[in-house]
């Protein structure tokens, strides 16, 4: 019998596993020193580039770096974040890119009429890339938002880019920030910038939207955040409204869940409605927690996929060092669904400060680390095992945007200073 890799690690399991849950036998051989089997795809290799280091059989581009001449006239922007890959024509890859940049900072150029706020220098920019990994062309398609960190791709082929600022008009604002803002994969240049006020004004980071309801979970950048979801009043066009609330464990008011929770262990939530989601200033959380929702450490990093939605927050765990949920929802709105610790690691080795978030194709979380000292693209399996994928040869700074192909082929990816994009692949 052949075995793909995946089906020869989830037979192959973990040595000593038989007595002890997977991932409590993982952290086992870990803390002794003792290799772990049966993960990842084999040690990383020193690339000669000193760029990115892989395991072997894996290769890489690079392009669209920052400073670089697109194909619109303009530099190519700073600080490359979120990003997600969508079905081009003719075989192309379309990918919509974050720029996580502020005032005073050079900033996401686009005509006059085309910026949200021309004070503000953050948006998006999208990129060509046909079927050799080539970059074919890449332009500006939002411009005059604020710190675009992260966001998520839609079922209907777009992105959506958040805020992760909540400015008010004043010394580098001229407009209310904190909102998310939709880029259709298909355009060929600055789309009108339209903030999608019902779905709430806060430190926007990520968002994941369940394809069988169109219902979108948003994540929260802050201490001590909460977990949203937007129901919008017409699946598939967010635009046109639709009701924010926040998640809550009701045997557990107003819980702070950054420590005290065993892992794999669900619990029943329900969701309490946010009155005001577009409040003067940054109290949706407040509101929310004063209504006994859950309070979360740093939501950054979400994905969906099969009917389950992970999340990551950065400084969660009694280290600090990072967790991930997992959100089961439930069979329609009505029902609140359960949630449960996915991992948390606590050791610097594993993991160290989770960011963004994607979902292979074979079913592992690929997450970009954002921590200190030396920065990985770590894999999780669906039992919960770590490994390393890539390292960051580079310098510190962090990893972010990874997102696969259509086709599961390709992986991209950022580096967000000196803001680089890669193309990887090789025997996944």
């Amino acid at each position: 019998m052949v075995l793909s890799r995946r089906g020869f690690f989830t037979r192959a399991g973990l040595l000593g596993a038989a007595a002890v849950a997977p991932l409590q036998a993982f952290h086992q051989r870990s803390a002794l020193g003792l290799p772990v089997l049966g993960v990842g795809y084999g040690a990383l290799v020193p690339d000669p580039a000193g760029r990115l280091d892989l395991p072997l059989g894996f290769q890489y581009t690079v392009f669209s770096q920052t400073g670089q001449r697109m194909s619109d006239g303009n530099s190519v922007p700073a600080a490359h974040d979120g990003m997600a890959a969508f079905v081009g024509p003719r075989g192309t890859t379309i990918l919509i890119r974050n720029h996580e940049l502020s005032a005073p900072l050079p900033g996401v150029i686009v005509p006059p009429d085309k910026f949200y706020d021309p004070r503000s220098k953050g948006g998006t920019t999208t990129l060509v890339v046909n079927r050799n990994r080539q970059l074919v062309a890449h332009f500006a398609s939002l411009g005059g938002t604020n710190r675009n960190c992260a966001g998520g791709a839609t079922p209907w082929g777009s992105w959506i880019s958040c805020e992760e600022d909540t400015s008010n008009p004043g010394l580098f604002a001229d407009q209310r920030h904190g909102y998310n803002f939709e880029v259709s994969a298909m355009a060929r240049g600055p789309v009108d910038p339209v903030p999608l006020i019902a779905m709430g004004r806060f430190n926007h980071e990520g968002v994941a939207v369940d394809s069988q309801t169109g219902i979108v979970y948003q994540t929260e950048d802050q201490g001590d955040s909460l977990f949203y979801r937007f129901r919008p009043t017409q699946a598939g066009n967010l635009a046109a409204g639709g009701i924010l609330e926040c998640l809550r464990i009701p045997t557990m008011p107003q819980v702070n869940t950054r420590t005290g929770f065993p892992v794999g262990v669900p619990m029943a939530v329900d969701w309490v409605r946010i009155e005001e989601p577009n409040p003067a200033q940054d109290t949706v959380r407040a509101e929310g927690f004063a209504k006994g929702a859950a309070q979360f450490s740093r939501g950054e990093g979400i994905a969906y996929a099969k009917g389950e939605v992970y999340f990551c927050c950065t400084s969660g765990g009694s280290a600090g060092l990072g967790q991930v949920w997992r959100y089961l929802p439930g069979a329609d709105a009505s029902q609140g669904g359960t949630i449960e610790l996915f991992i948390e690691p606590n050791n610097p080795s594993l993991l160290d400060s989770p960011d963004n978030l994607t979902i292979a194709p074979f079913g592992d979380l690929f997450v970009c680390e954002d921590g200190s000292g030396t920065q990985y693209v770590v894999g999780i399996t669906p039992e919960g095992e770590l490994y390393q994928f890539a390292r960051n040869a580079l310098n510190n700074f962090e990893f972010a945007g990874a997102t696969f192909s259509p086709d599961g082929q390709t992986l991209f990816l950022n580096i967000q200073t000196p803001g680089l994009t890669f193309a990887i692949w090789g025997p996944w």
